[in-house]
């Protein structure tokens, strides 16, 4: 046990239940000070809901909190931020209107009360982000921006504040690589005065290597406690859910020769003089995954979002050998294309809705669903009940509201909803993001799965590991342009890395 001088967060017997449901089951948590300390767990361990009653989100039903040795009480986000508490969500909480210096000011602003010294604001934050690491354009709309950027917006939000405990929840999950390890050097840097950081990762390579001490939680309860140098990926894996880190094992190619999706000079035009995406020419084949990686904000976002027509591109997209390119998004799905978008809770799941409603999000308006002008609860039904049992998805039933399930389970209940529709194509943008190695392993099998029965996958993934894990082919994306094909079977990601920064010269095609 850390001496008491050294101890800047103490959280003892916490106990938070929700109903029937205990969340957290006499939970302890120290965290010293000057130290990185990951928090493990899968999905629904219980690890958001202790960091929401140590950000003053939640209030524990018992237990106590002690920071720097003193007794807290918490009754809202705001006592926590006056004790030196931040927290960063996975989700973030960003208003999309405002422009990126007046969300990391808002509800703090300089100047007198009701007047906002706007110039002191914006050359404040503009000092903070170039001060800590983290670039941002302060003066674009939050719309504007790709998740990656947003999530730099939301830690400039909390260091703003001058918080001496930061919360991150994920942080990582839309972070390539190099900006993973630019993050967590700025936050050892932050550190190193005394401050500390608490981090939940489902990541394990990232814990043992960034993280000074470990704690893991299972069903509400903490099962262990670990340093990085005396612990392995394996050991942490078991004691989070029982079961070995997710691989996927050598196997014969099932690419077959039908051309499923094929685009010509596909172009986004945009504001800058590169455009986010331009003259892509690509192919996917029935049975195969081609991966597309790049550094967050070069077209990938883009990509996926012009093929299933939720933004203007000029070029040709054909799906089965039909054009498609003047169709509508519900006309593609219709015609075949599955689509898991990037950030669920804003595109992908609606939070207030039953998992009936959900469940044929995209495809309401195509039967069994649809029947003439009448909508057909009982199949929006049927529908949830399959992908609930199909997919594992754990925590509700049909009438079950999407927000009550954990994030992991979301995904799941999303990924099953684009596969058991038996899709010609899958747009895959991040499809484990943020989920537990127990969902990463199942959503991986499933992906699998249907490329050996013929899908034809187009994969976007921040996580390198996965792509390389998933694909056939990797296309690189920088600056819009697809600037190399390669072998997923051969390729190093240092190599691919080095294409995606732009490092190496375009052109290299697949073995």
């Amino acid at each position: 046990m850390a001496d008491e001088q050294k101890v800047l967060v103490r959280l003892s017997g916490i106990v938070k239940r929700f109903g029937t449901f205990t969340a957290n089951d006499r939970i302890d948590l120290t965290v010293r000070a000057g130290s990185v300390h990951a928090v493990v767990g899968e999905n629904g361990a219980g690890k958001s809901t202790l960091m929401k009653i140590l950000s003053g989100e939640e209030s524990p039903d018992e237990g106590s909190i002690r920071i720097e040795g003193r007794p807290v009480t918490f009754r809202s986000p705001r006592d926590a931020q006056a004790a030196g508490i931040g927290i960063v969500h996975q989700h973030f909480l960003l208003a999309p209107a405002l422009r990126v210096w007046e969300n990391i000011v808002l509800a703090d602003e300089p100047g007198p009360p009701v007047v906002i010294d706007a110039g002191a604001a914006r050359q404040r934050v503009q000092e903070l982000a170039q001060g800590t690491g983290f670039p941002v354009p302060v003066d674009a709309e939050v719309a504007e921006l790709g998740v990656g950027m947003r999530q730099r917006v939301e830690i400039l939000k909390v260091l703003y504040r001058d918080a001496r405990i930061i919360i991150l929840d994920e942080p990582t999950a839309v972070l390539v690589p190099a900006e993973a390890d630019a993050l967590f050097a700025a936050m050892r840097e932050f550190t190193r005065a005394g401050a500390a950081v608490i981090f939940i990762s489902h990541k394990l390579d990232e814990v043992l290597s960034f993280a000074d001490d470990i704690t893991v939680i299972r069903a509400g309860r903490v099962v262990g406690t670990a340093i990085p140098a005396e612990s392995t990926a394996s050991q942490l894996a078991r004691l989070m859910v029982a079961s070995e880190m997710p691989r996927v094992t050598p196997r014969q190619t099932t690419r077959s020769e039908q051309i499923v999706l094929e685009t010509r000079g596909l172009t986004v035009a945009g504001d800058d003089a590169v455009p986010p995406l331009s003259e892509v020419a690509l192919r996917v084949h029935a049975g195969e995954i081609v991966g597309v990686a790049g550094v967050e904000g070069n077209g990938q976002s883009e990509l996926l979002a012009a093929l299933i027509g939720r933004i203007d591109a000029t070029g040709t997209v054909l799906l089965d050998g039909e054009d498609v390119t003047g169709a509508t998004t519900v006309d593609r799905r219709a015609r075949g294309m599955g689509y898991i978008s990037e950030d669920r809770h804003r595109d992908g799941i609606v939070l207030p809705l039953p998992l009936r409603e959900n469940a044929v999000l995209g495809y309401q308006k195509l039967p069994p669903v649809r029947r003439g002008p009448w909508f057909s609860r009982p199949a929006a039904a049927q529908a949830a009940a399959e992908i609930i049992s199909a997919f594992d998805v754990r925590g509700g039933d049909p009438s079950t509201r999407a927000a009550t399930l954990s994030g992991g389970n979301q995904q799941k209940f999303i990924v099953g909803r684009e596969l058991l529709r038996s899709p010609r194509l899958l747009l895959a943008a991040h499809p484990t993001r943020g989920v537990d190695i127990g969902a990463q392993a199942a959503i991986w099998s499933e992906l699998t799965a249907a490329r050996d029965r013929g899908l034809a996958t187009l994969l976007v993934s921040a996580d390198l590991d996965e792509i390389l894990a998933l694909s056939d082919r990797i296309l690189v994306l920088h600056r819009g342009r697809v600037v190399a094909e390669l072998d997923a079977r051969t390729v190093d990601a240092g190599t691919v890395g080095e294409y995606m920064t732009g490092a190496r010269g375009s052109g290299e095609a697949a073995a």
